[in-house]
């Protein structure tokens, strides 16, 4: 037992990890226990000294000293205020005025106002909840059929893990060692294309089921011409002047995704102060859900750097990398074999806990296989994105449950029994939407350009070809190399300057005029 143990404590450490998370143990606990549980056993085998465990509190300082993190509460505050200052209400209702003649012209209008909220709170449950609570009781109203209304808006709210500022992008650029920045940029085109992917997907439902998504009826709609003009206006502009102050700033290289967070959060409560719903008990449910939030990541973060000293003490990297690189086909194989597992583990962890615990083992051997970490990052947060949608442990389908009519009801406006929605009619409408998060992944893979269209790689540098000069600084061989300088009869075409070789000149014929004297 201690032979084998000696040989294979990486492999043992890595699936006593997937044990207790199946076990249903808290991540950061989890992760953090088995470090020190792994370490000490290191030790007593002779693997690990004592030493190893120094350097831990250094490292956990260095997570409270990352700058880039702090984008992670600012954020998240600035989507809470936006959410519960009435912002996604306005452009739900506006929206769906707009669209409401098409036949399924409110899912149109929820996967439009997702993909705005998605740039403007980057909050999963905000968006979720906001849609479920407004958007629902209309659809179900006017005859949309229950399982493709629940999936829209259980896919339109996750939008806000790929689409900037995801707080997920923030994580997986810190985990990969990237730029924030980049990252942002290289997400923004794929994540419009899978709005784009959805609103199809609903085209295609309205073509073959027409029913299934009715239009609006004209009493439904009460504003026209020019008071609806005036009311999408007056609801877009301040979200979109947002969304240019917050990524803006940031693609143009103005601020920093802290310094845009930071201007963000101040904007969403400039917005709450002018619509007049900045009050104290808002302010504090905002702070107390920011709080929880940062507090859960750090300690992830923290277990997980526990779990990777120890990891990386047995070689547990070497191993991680041993065992993907040897994968038949290369770096196609290494791809499909990366996403079919991530996409297994999303069905247990959420995209915070992979992306403590799976990326930073993969970004290494990736990084090795020459693939690109920006896309790398695109490509996993498309893939984790699946993890909000997965039943039956989906966090979407879980915050629109929490939301969702539990029983049948009399609807206010046209007085009728509306039917509950059942939690089996939620996991089924989104059973297409992850198949469609499913072929975006692949379009990843099959057109790289989307994610580097918005990339500016500039000039590449090889490091390896880089030469460094540095001159002799040895009088000796400095008189040595003028000596030589002196001497080359091609030297007067291959550096000295024309007033001294004229110089030259002058001064011999100038001698041979006094020896004529």
């Amino acid at each position: 037992m201690v032979e084998f143990l000696t040989h294979n404590l990486a492999p043992v450490m890595f699936v006593a990890l997937v044990f207790f998370l199946l076990m249903g143990y808290p991540v950061a606990f989890a992760l953090a226990a088995n470090g020190f549980l792994f370490g000490f056993i290191g030790i007593e085998l002779g693997l690990l000294t004592p030493a190893l465990f120094q350097a831990l509190p250094e490292r956990v300082f260095g997570i409270m000293r990352n700058d880039t993190l702090l984008a992670i509460p600012f954020f998240t505050f600035m989507g809470l205020i936006l959410e519960r200052s009435g912002m996604a209400e306005d452009l739900l209702d506006t929206i769906g005025q707009l669209f409401g003649p098409l036949r399924g012209g409110l899912a149109y209008a929820v996967i439009f106002v997702g993909a705005l909220l998605a740039a403007t709170t980057g909050v999963v449950a905000a968006s979720v909840i906001s849609m479920g609570l407004i958007s629902l009781p209309i659809m179900l109203r006017y005859g949309y059929d229950r399982r493709l209304a629940s999936g829209v808006i259980a896919a339109s709210g996750t939008l806000a893990q790929i689409i900037p500022p995801s707080l997920v992008l923030i994580v997986m650029a810190d985990q990969l060692g990237r730029s924030v920045g980049d990252m942002y940029a290289g997400a923004m085109v794929p994540g419009l294309v899978l709005a784009s992917m959805y609103a199809g997907y609903v085209f295609l439902v309205t073509m073959i089921k027409p029913a299934a998504a009715p239009a609006l009826p004209p009493e439904a709609r009460p504003l026209r011409g020019a008071k609806l003009a005036y009311r999408v206006l007056v609801s877009l502009v301040p979200p979109l002047v947002l969304i240019f102050l917050v990524l803006g700033t940031i693609f143009i290289g103005v601020a920093t995704p802290t310094e845009g967070g930071a201007m963000g959060a101040t904007g969403a409560i400039i917005l709450a102060l002018i619509k007049r719903k900045m009050t104290w008990s808002l302010t504090r449910q905002a702070m107390d859900s920011t709080t929880k939030l940062s507090a859960f990541v750090i300690f992830i973060l923290i277990g997980s750097t526990v779990f990777g000293l120890t990891f990386r003490a047995v070689d547990g990297d070497l191993w991680v990398e041993h065992l993907l690189t040897g994968l038949p086909g290369g770096e196609i194989g290494f791809l499909i074999v990366v996403n079919i597992m991530v996409f297994l583990l999303a069905f247990f962890l959420d995209f915070f806990e992979l992306a403590f615990i799976v990326v930073p083992l993969l970004g290494p051997v990736a990084e090795k296989l020459g693939i690109d970490l920006i896309w790398f990052g695109v490509l996993l947060g498309v893939n984790m994105q699946t993890s909000f949608m997965h039943p039956p442990f989906g966090f979407a389908l879980f915050y629109l449950r929490s939301v969702a009519p539990a029983a049948d009801y009399i609807d206010k406006i046209t007085g009728k029994l509306i039917p509950k929605v059942t939690t089996g009619q939620i996991y089924w409408g989104a059973v297409p939407f992850v198949c469609i998060q499913i072929i975006m992944v692949a379009l990843v893979i099959i057109f790289p350009q989307m994610v580097y269209v918005g990339l500016d790689r500039g000039v590449k540098v090889d490091p390896s070809k880089v030469e460094i000069v540095i001159p002799s600084s040895d009088p000796a061989d400095e008189e040595g190399e003028a000596a030589e300088e002196a001497t080359d009869p091609n030297q007067a075409f291959g550096g000295q300057p024309q007033e001294q070789q004229s110089g030259e000149t002058e001064d011999e014929e100038s001698e041979e005029e006094e020896k004529a004297d």
